[in-house]
């Protein structure tokens, strides 16, 4: 696209040496970098029995003059690319030590550096700005790059570990020593020596101890912040006399994307098909004027509103109204208007009560025996779909962790009946905004019903999508939490599964379990495609990356991981607009089978982008059981489409999201699931959205 001139954090250069000799040693040592016998490419053939080595594959060297025992190697930068970038990276972190206020000393992949943050308005902390440099080659240009990402902000206690007193010492987890970060339990005993220069890092975990906010996160563009933070990194740390004597930069600094490298999602990714098959792209307009994709199929649905007595006659009568009636708001001018419609004109369904239905609970600390007694109550009758409004006067982000159980309870009490449900805050009622709050809520409603509020206007195939989430358990009951959706190629929801487990073989096998039941039960599927992400280590996730790469299936299978771009990764900014995001669909390669994929609001020059909708873009990387069908450009260009489209059939809002619901739902899902009691879902509960 022509109207974009595309830039990537990433900063070409030449190796400052061709060729050198290095010492290297068979013993580990402290603070000397191991090198693997495979990033010397047969060097050591002849100069070193592989079976003194650790594991018979491990060298060791600190890139110094040789000392005894040393084994001498000439290495060609240009050949031996992964011990080149060992070598870069020990380079620029001797560069920076004396220039950096803090610097992790380790040798891996990533450097972070610290600088203090010119502003600080507290003064019982100090505030760094992060920067993340790396090294990679041949990924985006043809030599060796360096990324330069720029990483937010941390906070250290400006009072040392000697002035504290008393503190939980399991809660700390780096420390700032001088210019030096240090796992506290790895705490080198000479540091101890001098606690008057150990400082805590702050963590969410620490701050409420010290009287410390947390940190809230930017909801605006930070597109412009970032550009402006890296180019100034750029100019007085890097495009200097003195760091390009150590590493040759390229002197047009960010590399500008050729106009032929940028690749855009299909013509028609944006389309969104409504009621009576109309086309669209916007949810919060098109499903007001076009209705939805398909009302639920159900006939008959009866609400149960469930609240707290107090909030009868206000928040909830206020809300019914909203339903049942539309909510009314006055112009300027003191002309009333509809400011949203009724429920059954948003999406089609009749607001109806069975007779006596509605459960109410004196206050929170009885809400759940008393929900629980009422829905055992209820005169349920066959054939008939119920969901619940649960009204809540207990706010989301409430600090009291025992009203925070009571959401969770309910919302399990009501599965283990059959009955979905949908929460409102109490207090979000009576605000003026409850328009805006009011389309999300409705059309999540009609999810949880079977509805379906808009589709994606693709061709229906034989191809089944499978989300699959791994995750760390937000609570202490287990370890791990995973789960898998399943999708028709149209983006409708068919059904998930959800797990946990104390290690992630067994979280692989459940995973395993699930998947191949969801191919059984679509026997005419002639591929399946896994939509993959997860936040836990590379190492614990290897044994779920095992399976889905060897599931047995006789039909091929491609595995697509997705990874958020919050940090410590490539950045492209668009220097024709001032707001400096791409277009949506914009698809940049930045790897062998690696892509950048830009999902936002912004799909021409006229398109009004809100604070929230400046999405970072994702992170997309291929594998399939034939590799051969990754040689296919058609194919990755049909698969990132897809990736583009499931992001639009998120139903929790009619807001545009840059994650696909293949793995959204998967995370939605983790934050709440490990808080139920039960350690299985019911039946009806794995066909439902009630996650919404």
């Amino acid at each position: 696209m022509s109207q974009q001139s595309l830039i990537l954090n990433i900063i070409p250069f030449q190796p400052p040496i061709l060729e050198k000799e290095f010492a290297f040693y068979t013993k580990k040592q402290d603070s000397f970098c191991p090198i693997h016998v495979d990033d010397l490419q047969g060097l050591i053939e002849g100069l070193v029995d592989t079976q003194d080595l650790d594991f018979e594959q491990w060298l060791y060297t600190d890139f110094q003059e040789p000392r005894e025992d040393a084994i001498i190697i000439s290495v060609n930068l240009q050949e031996s690319i992964h011990f080149a970038a060992h070598y870069y990276r020990y380079l620029i972190r001797q560069h920076f030590k004396g220039i950096a206020d803090a610097m992790r000393p380790s040798f891996t992949n990533e450097i972070e550096v610290w600088f203090k943050h010119y502003s600080q308005p507290d003064p019982r902390y100090t505030i760094y700005n992060l920067f993340t440099l790396k090294i990679q080659h041949h990924r985006i240009t043809n030599g060796p790059e360096m990324i330069v990402s720029y990483d937010g902000t941390t906070k250290v206690l400006n009072m040392s570990l000697a002035e504290l007193g008393s503190i939980d010492t399991t809660q700390l987890n780096w420390i700032k020593a001088d210019k030096e970060l240090h796992k506290y339990k790895y705490l080198p005993l000479d540091y101890k020596q001098h606690l008057d220069k150990l400082h805590i890092v702050l963590t969410n975990t620490l701050k409420p101890a010290f009287d410390i906010a947390f940190d809230i996160p930017s909801t605006g563009n930070r597109y412009p912040k970032y550009w402006e933070l890296l180019n100034d990194f750029y100019k007085k740390y890097l495009n200097t006399a003195h760091f390009k004597n150590v590493i040759p930069l390229c002197n047009n600094g960010f590399h500008f994307v050729p106009e032929d490298k940028v690749q855009m999602t299909l013509p028609g990714s944006n389309d969104l098909l409504f009621g009576l098959d109309r086309l669209g792209t916007e949810p919060k307009t098109d499903m007001k004027r076009k209705g939805p994709y398909k009302p639920t199929a159900a006939n008959n649905v009866r609400f149960i509103f469930i609240y707290q007595q107090s909030d009868k006659n206000g928040a909830v009568a206020r809300l019914y109204n909203y339903f049942k009636n539309g909510m009314k708001a006055k112009d300027q001018q003191g002309n009333e208007y509809t400011a949203f419609p009724p429920i059954h004109d948003f999406i089609k369904q009749p607001l109806l009560f069975d007779d006596g239905a509605g459960i109410a609970f004196q206050n929170i600390t009885t809400a759940v025996q008393e929900v629980q007694k009422g829905v055992k109550n209820l005169q349920k009758k066959p054939g008939i779909q119920y969901i619940a409004i649960y009204v809540t006067p207990v706010s989301r982000f409430v600090d009291d962790e025992e009203q925070k159980k009571v959401y969770f309870r309910i919302k399990e009490i009501l599965l283990q009946e059959g009955i979905t449900s949908q929460v409102v805050y109490k207090d979000n009622i009576s605000k003026d905004a409850f328009k805006y709050y009011l389309p999300n809520i409705e059309i999540a409603i009609l999810a949880k019903l079977g509805g379906i509020p808009w589709r994606l206007n693709r061709i229906k195939s034989d191809e089944l999508i499978v989300g699959i989430g791994a995750f760390y358990s937000v609570t202490r009951k287990t370890r791990y939490v995973g789960s898998a959706f399943c999708f028709n190629n149209e983006g409708v929801f068919e059904g998930f599964d959800c797990f946990t487990a104390d290690d992630t073989k067994m979280l692989a096998g459940s995973i395993r379990v699930a998947v191949s039941k969801y191919v059984v039960d679509h026997y005419t599927t002639k591929r399946l495609i896994i939509h993959f992400y997860k936040d836990i280590s590379k190492k614990e996730i290897q044994p779920i990356v095992d399976t889905l790469h060897t599931l047995g299936l006789s039909i091929p299978v491609i595995v697509v991981t997705i990874n958020k771009t919050e940090s410590k990764e490539l950045l492209a900014f668009d220097t024709k607009n001032q707001n400096l995001m791409p277009y949506s669909g914009t698809i940049l390669k930045v790897g062998k089978k690696e892509y950048l994929l830009f999902n936002n609001t912004r799909y021409n020059p006229t398109s009004q982008v809100t604070a929230k909708e400046y999405h970072f873009p994702v992170k997309v990387s291929f594998a399939a059981t034939k590799p051969e069908l990754l040689e296919d450009e058609n194919l990755i260009t049909e698969l990132m489409d897809q990736v583009y489209q499931f992001s639009r059939m998120y139903w929790k809002s009619v807001s545009q999201q840059n994650l696909p619901v293949t793995i959204k739902y998967p995370e939605m899902v983790a934050q709440i699931y490990p808080h139920f009691e039960s350690n299985t879902l019911p039946e009806f509960a794995r066909k439902n959205l009630w996650f919404l």
